[in-house]
C-alpha cells in the first residue's frame, strides 16, 4: 500500500528590503529527502535600482549547494577561482567536499536596474566515503539539461536521473531534481527508480493522493511507489528525492557532516580564518554566530 504524502508548510524569514526565504527542509517531519537535506524557496522579491540580494563570503564543508532561479541572476564566486552567473534555466553546482569559501550577489548590471529576484538553493549531503573531497564548482547552461514531454507535462531535468534521462550535472548518490510545468488536468506519475520523493508547488495548485497542495507548500512521500500527481490548474513544480542517505547528518550554519567533531573542527577553522579567500570578494566574511 502506498504512503500517503506529508504535507510541509516551511518557515517563512524576512531578509529585510522586501526579501524573504521559506525555509522548507529541514523541518521536524522531513530532516532529508534523498540526499536533500536544505531547500530554501527564496521570494519572490523587487529589489530597487542600487540595492540587491548581497551573502558574504562564507563556508561549507559536507555537501553540494545547487541554486535554480525563475527570475532575476545571482552572481557566485569563490575560493577556488570560480565565477559565474546563474540566470534562469541555469544551474550553479558547488561541491563544498572538505571546504569552500563562496559568496552570492546580484550583478553590477542588475543591481544599478532593480530586479526581481526568485528561485530555490539546495543542499545536497555528499556521501560518507565522498564528504572530503576537493571542493568543484560546475556551471551549466541550459541547452545542456535534458527536456522531458509527456502530454499536459514539459519538465527539465535539473540534476539527476528521471523518466529515462539523465543530467550532465555531477552528482554523488542517486537522486533527482526536476522543473515541471503541468497543464490544468494532466496527471503524472512520480519517477518509481528513487523510494524518497518531494513534491514543491511553486506556481498553481495539485493533487497529490489525497492531499491538496497550494502555492509554496511542500509535501514528502517514502516507500517502493507513490501516488501521482494531478494538476488542479496550471501548475509549476520542482519534483525531487533520491536514495535514502547512508547515515544521519549534523547541520550547523552552513556545514554538513556525519559527526559533531567534524562540525566543531570546522568552525575552529572558519574562526582562525584556515579557509581561503573568495577570488574578486576578498574584503569581506561573515563570521561564525
Amino acid at each position: 500500500m502506498e504512503a500517503n504524502p506529508t504535507l510541509i508548510e516551511g518557515r517563512l524569514h524576512d531578509l529585510g528590503d522586501g526579501f524573504t526565504v521559506r525555509r522548507m527542509l529541514p523541518v521536524l517531519q522531513a530532516r532529508h529527502v534523498g540526499p536533500l537535506v536544505f531547500f530554501d524557496h527564496m521570494g519572490p522579491a523587487t529589489f530597487a535600482p542600487g540595492s540587491g540580494m548581497d551573502v558574504r563570503p562564507h563556508p561549507h564543508i559536507g555537501l553540494a549547494t545547487v541554486s535554480w532561479l525563475f527570475d532575476g541572476a545571482i552572481r557566485h564566486r569563490d575560493s577556488i577561482g570560480s565565477v559565474a552567473d546563474i540566470r534562469p534555466g541555469e544551474v550553479n553546482w558547488m561541491t563544498a567536499g572538505r571546504g569552500i569559501v563562496h559568496s552570492e550577489r546580484t550583478p553590477p548590471d542588475e543591481r544599478s536596474d532593480g530586479q526581481a529576484l526568485h528561485g530555490v538553493q539546495i543542499w545536497v549531503a555528499l556521501p560518507q566515503a565522498d564528504a572530503e573531497i576537493a571542493p568543484e564548482f560546475h556551471h551549466h547552461e541550459r541547452a545542456t539539461l535534458p527536456t522531458i514531454r509527456q502530454p499536459g507535462m514539459e519538465a527539465v531535468l535539473i540534476a539527476g536521473s528521471a523518466y529515462g534521462q539523465e543530467s550532465p550535472v555531477k552528482v554523488f548518490a542517486p537522486m533527482f531534481l526536476l522543473e515541471v510545468q503541468l497543464a490544468a488536468g494532466t496527471e503524472l506519475a512520480l519517477p518509481q527508480e528513487h523510494l524518497e520523493r518531494g513534491v514543491f508547488v511553486v506556481d498553481g495548485a495539485v493533487r497529490w493522493g489525497e492531499l491538496d497542495l497550494a502555492a509554496e507548500q511542500m509535501a514528502v512521500q517514502a516507500g517502493p511507489s507513490a501516488p501521482s500527481l494531478r494538476a488542479s490548474t496550471a501548475s509549476k513544480l520542482l519534483l525531487f528525492g533520491g536514495a535514502p542517505l547512508d547515515g544521519e547528518r549534523h547541520l550547523w550554519w552552513n556545514f554538513v557532516a556525519s559527526t559533531k567533531e567534524r562540525i566543531e573542527q570546522a568552525k575552529l577553522d572558519w574562526q582562525a580564518q584556515r579557509w581561503g579567500k573568495v577570488v574578486g570578494d576578498e574584503d569581506e566574511f561573515i563570521p561564525l554566530p
